[in-house]
């Protein structure tokens, strides 16, 4: 496999029992993402993209096919190797922001530094960079209910970066913000694939997925379109 792929689906397939039925979700998937795309997958619902989306990132396996990630292939993996994959190659960015309430920013940035074993004063200084780098560096102490949506998106996009992960995932990740801050974390992701990254974006809306490089439409469990600009 190529050095410079990190993402490779072969005929990925993903059936689930209901009752004396099976439903099969994903029919044939296969795609190929390389290091510092920036791809979007769109599909309205039904589609596949939810479960493409929990297939890549570790969330789940599949009943068929074949995934390597960063060449290392995981579609074989037991529970606790997915959970080091996610780790240490995943950066997740949800819609929900997913936050832990009661935590300060700095310290639900740095929770994926303690299972990871970094010592502390590396970890907050770690999470203090990063922090920095999403405009934050004056909100380390607060707590996600005194920040507003956007800080928190922001504070998430933090806890997805601090790991220097192999793949950034977002899903849909303004879809709790206005339209003047869903500009503002998209700017925010365009620039941290400027620096390298590769990013992975779910989305349902086309005005959000414009700013990606290329554009992965599913419809069925399968690949209907694939474009890049």
């Amino acid at each position: 496999m190529p050095n410079n792929t990190i993402i490779e689906l072969r005929d990925i397939r993903r059936d689930f029992p209901l009752g004396a039925e099976v439903v099969k979700v994903l029919k044939g998937i296969s795609l190929t993402i390389e290091k510092n795309e920036y791809v979007a997958l769109m599909g309205p619902s039904g589609s596949g993209k939810s479960t493409l989306m929990n297939l890549i990132g570790c969330l789940d396996t599949p009943t068929s096919g074949e995934y390597t990630l960063n060449g290392k292939s995981v579609g074989s993996m037991v529970d606790n190797e997915l959970a080091e994959i996610r780790n240490q190659e995943i950066g997740f960015v949800f819609q929900t922001f997913n936050l832990l309430p009661r935590s300060t920013a700095l310290d639900n940035v740095a929770l994926p530094l303690i299972y990871a074993g970094w010592n502390k004063k590396d970890r907050i200084e770690r999470a203090e960079e990063v922090l920095g780098m999403v405009g934050l560096a004056d909100r380390m102490t607060h707590r996600p209910n005194q920040l507003s949506g956007g800080q928190r998106q922001r504070v998430a996009v933090a806890r997805a970066l601090v790991n220097n992960p192999s793949l950034i995932l977002a899903d849909e990740p303004t879809g709790n913000l206005d339209s003047k801050t869903s500009e503002e974390i998209m700017e925010l992701i365009a620039n941290i694939h400027a620096n390298g990254n590769t990013i992975v974006l779910v989305t349902h809306e086309e005005e959000i997925a414009e700013r990606a490089k290329r554009l992965v439409r599913l419809r069925d469990g399968l690949v209907e379109s694939d474009f890049s600009k």
